[in-house]
């Protein structure tokens, strides 16, 4: 049991790997959650793909159905173009969603409830795409900071407000992420020490009340797993639109 609602998410270090001055590659709970998440995606790829139909049965139902949800954002948002960085966002989304649905199973550990790596994430996939601009338009990649139709005189002012804007993409994504996970969490675990507390004194009947709420937040909280995967593949969507149309 869980004296404090923020103890479930301490990193604990189960397999110290660390130099004595500056390397720590140590195998943490974080570590060992992502890795049961990749496992969990390459084993519904497997039942998915495996020996598929003409008329799909639900496992690869599931992950035709995904796939071409994946595909319709980066499509709608970001054109066809964007199509050849699919199989990067689909496997974002897969790994953003698989840690969400992990971190509710009892005793587990979510990786995205740590701003280290939703932030780690997010900076990642925001320096990719200033690459990507800077790739496909050089220079002409600099006029995303100059909206069109702007008074000269506004002009230093608004590059900078657009450039500071552009610099909080990376806060926006990792901490949208990780506050959302991290808050859910938290309140499940209260809510869940209100039906311990009524269970050790004997109040059985005022604790169908909790238990009918944790059953609703859980509900919830797998909507905001799928929820907020989904929120992240989207607005990198539409960040990669802005680094292949940087005029528009």
């Amino acid at each position: 049991m869980l004296h404090s609602p923020l103890e479930q998410f301490e990193l604990l270090v189960l397999l110290p790997l660390q130099s004595k001055r500056f390397l720590d590659i140590s195998f943490t709970n974080a570590t060992l959650f992502l890795c049961l998440a990749v496992i969990l995606i390459l084993i519904f790829f497997f039942f998915g793909l495996y020996r598929p139909r003409l008329i799909p049965h639900p496992f690869q139902l599931a992950v035709e159905g995904l796939f071409m949800f994946i595909t319709n954002i980066v499509k709608q948002q970001a054109g066809n173009r964007g199509l050849r960085y699919l199989p990067l966002f689909f496997a974002i989304f897969l790994i953003i969603l698989f840690s969400n649905l992990i971190g509710l199973l009892p005793f587990a550990f979510t990786p995205t409830s740590h701003l280290a790596f939703t932030l780690t994430l997010a900076l990642s996939c925001n320096i990719a795409l200033v690459i990507i601009g800077f790739k496909e338009h050089r220079l002409q990649f600099l006029q995303l900071f100059v909206p069109k139709g702007g008074p000269a005189w506004l002009i230093p002012l608004i590059v900078v407000i657009e450039v500071f804007s552009y610099l909080l993409r990376t806060l926006s994504l990792s901490v949208r992420l990780f506050a959302n996970m991290m808050a859910g969490h938290t309140l499940l675990h209260i809510l869940s020490s209100f039906i311990v507390g009524f269970l050790k004194s004997g109040m059985l009947l005022t604790s169908i009340f909790p238990i009918i709420i944790v059953m609703a937040v859980i509900g919830l909280e797998l909507a905001i797993a799928f929820l907020q995967a989904y929120v992240f593949v989207v607005l990198l969507s539409i960040y990669l639109n802005d680094s292949l149309n940087p005029g528009h």
